[in-house]
């Protein structure tokens, strides 16, 4: 399925999509509708294996996916931006795992998250594994989950220094927390706590993080199409931002299908004033470089990767800020638009106030945090080599 298709069917299915969203948050989820739609599109499997169903899409692609999907409900594109990156990595793991998860139905889901709030302890043919995790994005519409993961020593306890996994666990071996998702914006995304108690989780589920990062594993597997060839931290944030810039976009069409036969309290219309415009203007044109920052930076890593390169630690960097920097000047831009928005802009049926929950949602994400990897980019930059926490960040 191309990338046409795909936004053709969110095209055709728009105003569905749109009259979800309050659903989808009322819901604390995505409902099945919403669900429905997103398969029918394919846009979870723009970064999927071939053999199972997906393209192996360009990045870029990707990206322009998610905003639109972003742009007519919020919560819907930071699912497909999150689950919809997963299939890329577990491309990289054992053809076994692949079987298991995607064998009988390619529709199959995966959730994550990265954040190592669980212990893998190592025994005989794999690892006991026990945790609790929060933010597991579109885990109810999952049937497996990737979780971060300290590695342990023999009595359980984190080796030292530390060492990071990324294990795969299917769905019976975990718990959801339903009552665990009660937020300010992103509702729809369901985003619940997991919970493993000793679940025994085989070798081959399991990845070293360190490895993933440095390209090792994409190495070891054979796999050497460009999109296999970015490293962790160039392609996981692109869905996120993605789709804070696609939130950005629907608040603005939002806001200027309000401001169009809005008539303010002095009796003037909106349209008529030349102060409200400007600053909608000025967010209009701040989203719009958003988007092509974003979209330029991606396609340069890829364009390295593609002619046979290796991206630099600099490029890496530089590309990680450019992706932050633009979470966050969309975000800004919403903050205008909304000030401009009166009293009935915030009105829980107008979508500019949910979109503006949303966007401040999805910035407060760990992947959205500035100052590690701006101290990084500016660094490598300058030519000083940066601090270990520095280079993860990057």
């Amino acid at each position: 399925m191309t990338i046409t298709t795909v936004s053709d069917v969110l095209t055709t299915r728009a105003d569905e999509l749109r009259a979800l969203a309050s659903v989808n948050e009322e819901l604390g989820k995505l409902s099945d509708e919403t669900v429905q739609i997103m398969r029918e599109s394919g846009v979870m499997k723009l970064l999927a294996p071939v053999e199972y169903g997906g393209t192996r899409a360009h990045p870029v692609e990707f990206a322009e996916t998610v905003m639109k999907l972003a742009s007519l409900d919020g919560s819907a594109g930071w699912v497909a931006g999150v689950v919809g990156v997963h299939p890329w990595e577990l491309e990289l793991m054992s053809p076994k795992l692949q079987e298991e998860i995607w064998g009988e139905s390619d529709e199959v889901w995966v959730s994550s998250p990265y954040a190592p709030m669980g212990t893998a302890t190592p025994v005989e043919g794999g690892y006991r594994f026990s945790g609790h995790w929060q933010f597991s994005t579109g885990t109810d519409h999952s049937d497996w989950v990737i979780l971060g993961a300290f590695l342990g020593d023999s009595e359980g306890k984190p080796v030292q220094p530390p060492r990071f996994l990324h294990v795969v666990v299917p769905r019976k071996d975990y718990t959801i927390i339903d009552d665990s998702w009660n937020v300010v914006g992103l509702k729809g995304t369901g985003s619940k706590d997991v919970v493993i108690d000793d679940v025994f989780v085989p070798e081959y589920r399991a990845l070293d993080q360190a490895e993933l990062f440095a390209g090792e594993v994409a190495r070891k597997a054979g796999k050497t199409e460009p999109i296999h060839r970015l490293p962790f931290y160039s392609i996981f944030p692109v869905g996120l931002t993605s789709a804070v810039i696609g939130i950005a976009e629907g608040a603005l069409q939002a806001h200027m299908d309000y401001q169009r036969e809005r008539v303010q309290i002095n009796g003037f219309k909106s349209v008529e004033d030349p102060y409200t415009m400007y600053a909608v203007s000025e967010a209009a044109g701040e989203i719009s470089a958003s988007r092509d920052t974003l979209l330029a930076s991606i396609n340069r890593l890829y364009d390295t990767v593609a002619a046979g390169g290796e991206i630099s630690l600099e490029q890496r960097a530089v590309a990680r800020r450019t992706q932050i920097q633009a979470a966050w000047r969309a975000t800004n831009a919403i903050d205008m638009i909304l000030s401009r928005s009166g009293g009935n802009g915030l009105r829980l049926n107008n979508p500019v106030q949910r979109f503006w929950r949303d966007a401040h949602m999805g910035l407060a994400h760990a992947i959205h945090v500035p100052g590690p990897s701006y101290h990084g980019a500016i660094l490598t930059e300058i030519g000083v080599e940066p601090a270990a926490n520095l280079v993860w960040a990057v």
